[in-house]
């Protein structure tokens, strides 16, 4: 059991744009490591998914996430609904205060939100199937988040092109850009069409006239790759509470530690020069 005292790495960070090397305010000490096992793996269909890489099963694409971020590289969930499955090497425990963190690739005006699940291994089996619990942030309760939202993500007969339609009946197109010409696909996802659900959050996206161009603008606070003023931890760093683990009626989950986290990308939006909005995941932190 880790009792909580200081900040650790727990998987290694991106050292390109948006996600550098972690050091102490002030000081060059070197965070202690901690392993985490990439034990799922599934994005949305983006830009940077089968990009130099090849993935024809889960385990596959379980092994390049796990040398992402063992190389200090960020993993894209892709658009809505994409996700990655973690478990620590240890229990995290609840202090009912702030327990880990997850390093995204965030800036001021570059927020791309990913929900952040917990689950305990009640059951003792070593394995992610216990229930996941959502914890809770800024928007949860706001009636422009979507609980329980689905979206079907289909291939067309235009390769550029793959279709999405949710539940509500809405549709839309994914489409390739010059600068990522590969199959946004993932090719380890049998049959040409695949669902994800979860928690949708609202559009965050705003077209500056001035700047001439869109800015993703952060929630107050509770979500990974979020530019949030009150639970950062710098370079895109993101803290969270155990103690705001919900279920899915919205009680408190009470949990006294964690094993697994799951971060899913929780906004549906394409954005011209950008491209889909994708959460990104360059490490996890906690205290002990």
């Amino acid at each position: 059991m880790i009792n909580f005292s200081k900040f650790a790495l727990v998987a290694s960070l991106l050292v390109v744009v948006g996600c550098g090397e972690i050091g102490g305010d002030g000081d060059n000490a070197k965070p202690n490591e901690v392993v985490v096992e990439v034990v799922e793996y599934l994005p949305a269909p983006g830009q940077f998914v089968n990009e130099g890489y090849t993935a024809t099963t889960m385990a596959e694409a379980c092994a390049y996430a796990q040398n992402r971020l063992d190389s200090r590289y960020f993993v894209s969930l892709g658009g809505f609904g994409g996700y990655i499955v973690v478990k620590f090497s240890e229990p995290i425990s609840n202090s009912g205060d702030f327990d880990f963190g997850i390093y995204g690739n965030c800036f001021a005006t570059s927020s791309e939100p990913g929900i952040v699940w917990v689950a305990q291994d009640v059951n003792g089996n070593g394995l992610a199937d216990d229930e996941w619990v959502e914890l809770c942030g800024s928007e949860s309760d706001k009636a422009t988040t979507k609980h329980n939202h689905s979206i079907t993500y289909s291939r067309t007969d235009d390769a550029t092109k793959i279709a999405w339609r949710d539940n509500e009946g809405n549709e839309g197109i994914i489409e390739r850009n010059s600068v990522h010409p590969q199959d946004y696909f993932p090719a380890w996802v049998e049959g040409d069409e695949y669902t994800l659900s979860g928690t949708l959050l609202p559009d965050n996206g705003v077209w500056s006239e001035i700047n001439q161009e869109w800015q993703l603008l952060p929630f107050e606070w509770g979500y990974a790759d979020n530019y949030s003023a009150i639970d950062s931890y710098g370079r895109g760093g993101n803290l969270f509470r155990i103690s705001n683990a919900r279920t899915a009626e919205g009680e408190a989950a009470n949990l006294s530690q964690i094993d697994f986290v799951k971060v899913q990308s929780a906004t549906n939006a394409v954005y011209s020069a950008i491209g889909e909005s994708s959460t990104e995941v360059c490490g996890f932190i906690f205290n002990f």
